[in-house]
């Protein structure tokens, strides 16, 4: 069964799948044709029963290039599952259960879905519990075509990928920015975002790993990519992709989730601390052994660039409050406030061994690591500050006016803050944006649109006069934004939201005295 892509919602998609579910024969059926283009992604579930510690073996009518498994019970079940690649040999056993991702508004199910695994094309799948799971089902993603489509979509050699596009914000920090693959170069048109993005803080970093096996070629990269996000999307239910970024073996960064590389957004990778951190991940699984080398200097430039880009530390530590939403992931509970380090593995805050005992036990030498590479980050605020107001100018109901209370239409105001590096030392002479944010196609561009400028004061600070304007829907966000200088990296403030658009001006200069 097919549909176009304008066509795909989460229900329609559980509709097609329902007699893939029903079916008494043990073979997969295509559920859904997810997206239009070359090939087209396809999406089907086969139904399992009961896991138990006793292996269960699954032969498959059609090549699956991803699977994952859910089940009804608990989310700290251990399912390990192995498949046979394209040579007849089994893979090694990898954790297909829960791993703490997610986003931060979770249904209340006692359903658990785990990580998906990358197989590359597999007709042979091995499951086993390590107790009991009960209402057992594997979905299948098929991101590469028919059989012979295969061999050119997956083996194409890394000098051929090299000209995949960048993503560029043209903001350097820490020891500058990494070349990071755009995400419609992996996309290809065939990974809409559901919604646009949300945008928080970024005040920590999480490292992830995914759990894939690790000989996949480079040219595989986009299509496991492209199966991820089909699977985060359309089996967890998520709006997108869950990581805000992914690093190969091969040392390349990939832009994931959208929303904008330089934009604190909100990902689906840590339950209860979505809101104030990025997910970076790790392809590959490293419980055992550890990433790559160049993939280690590659995760500690990009760590180094996105971390002081939002004024964040490399080592050191936040404190955190657990996001109630998303605590049933979290090892703490609701609103319990944590210290966690500002460069932290998943398994920190949440019940999850990610990202691999290796790769965990490389944190630290990766924070020194960050550290020299962006020893004193640059930090940018924005705050609005609104004058007293006469209680006969506010908004009353009999006005009908939308003017909320103190900010009437017309009135100016005051934005200000500072640039300064972490150790509190003012940078003089600063110049600073005022920049609106702009997103189309559900985050998949993303613009920044300045609106005033002006430059600090010897003791770093700054201020612009805002007067509100008409509210244009849900007002715009706005962010202060230092583009750098030599010895000084670039640095973006929190985003600030203001519920009407603003003019801005200059104060006049104080008269001389």
């Amino acid at each position: 069964m097919a549909m176009s892509a304008r066509r795909i919602t989460r229900r329609s998609l559980l509709v097609a799948s329902a007699g893939a579910l029903g079916s008494a024969v043990l073979r997969p059926r295509t559920a859904l044709a997810l997206l239009g283009g070359p090939p087209s992604p396809t999406l089907a579930q086969r139904w399992l029963g009961t896991l138990t510690p006793t292996v269960a073996t699954v032969e498959l009518a059609s090549p699956a290039d991803l699977v994952g498994v859910e089940w009804q019970g608990s989310a700290q079940e251990k399912i390990s599952l192995r498949f046979r690649g394209r040579g007849g040999h089994w893979s090694s056993w990898v954790s297909a259960g829960t791993n703490g991702h997610g986003p931060d508004v979770r249904p209340q199910t006692d359903r658990q879905v785990g990580e998906p695994i990358w197989t590359g094309g597999t007709t042979s799948v091995q499951i086993r519990a390590a107790t009991r799971a009960s209402d057992a089902k594997l979905h299948l993603v098929n991101v590469n075509g028919a059989e012979a489509d295969r061999h050119e979509s997956t083996a194409a050699p890394l000098a051929l990928t090299a000209s995949l596009s960048l993503a560029t914000s043209d903001l350097s920090a820490g020891a500058g920015q990494p070349p990071i693959i755009a995400r419609k170069a992996w996309a290809r048109g065939m990974a809409p975002p559901k919604v646009a993005p949300e945008y928080g803080a970024v005040e920590m970093a999480f490292v992830h790993h995914t759990e894939n096996p690790n000989g996949y070629a480079a040219g595989a990269v986009p299509a496991m990519l492209r199966a991820i996000y089909v699977f985060h999307r359309y089996v967890n239910g998520w709006n997108d992709i869950g990581y805000n970024f992914v690093v190969d073996l091969y040392g390349r960064v990939f832009e994931a989730r959208a929303g904008g590389i330089d934009e604190p957004v909100v990902g689906a990778q840590a339950g209860g601390y979505n809101l104030f951190s990025t997910g970076i991940a790790v392809l590959g699984t490293f419980s055992s052994v550890p990433i790559s080398k160049v993939a280690r200097n590659t995760l500690e430039k990009l760590l180094a660039w996105k971390l002081s880009l939002h004024g964040v530390p490399a080592q050191g530590r936040v404190t955190v409050k657990v996001n109630p939403a998303g605590a049933s992931y979290s090892r703490f509970p609701a609103n319990a406030r944590v210290s966690l380090p500002c460069i932290a593995g998943h398994r920190d805050g949440d019940a999850t061994e990610c990202p691999g005992n290796v790769l965990y036990g490389e944190l630290p030498a990766i924070r020194t690591g960050v550290r020299k590479l962006a020893p004193n980050p640059t930090r940018a605020t924005i705050v609005l500050t609104t004058p007293a107001v006469a209680p006969e100018t506010q908004t009353t109901p009999e006005s009908g006016s939308a003017t909320a209370p103190g900010s009437p239409t017309g009135q100016a105001q005051v934005l200000s803050g500072v640039i300064e590096l972490l150790d509190g030392t003012p940078l003089s002479g600063a110049p600073v944006l005022i920049q609106a944010r702009t997103v189309s196609h559900r985050g998949e561009v993303v613009s920044e649109r300045t609106l005033g400028e002006t430059t600090t004061n010897s003791a770093g600070q700054w201020e612009l006069e805002a007067t509100p304007l008409s509210p244009p829907g849900g007002g715009i966000w706005l962010r202060a934004l230092y583009t750098g200088a030599p010895g000084f990296g670039a640095a973006v403030s929190d985003p600030l939201h203001l519920p009407a658009s603003v003019s801005l001006t200059a104060p006049a200069p104080s008269p001389p005295v």
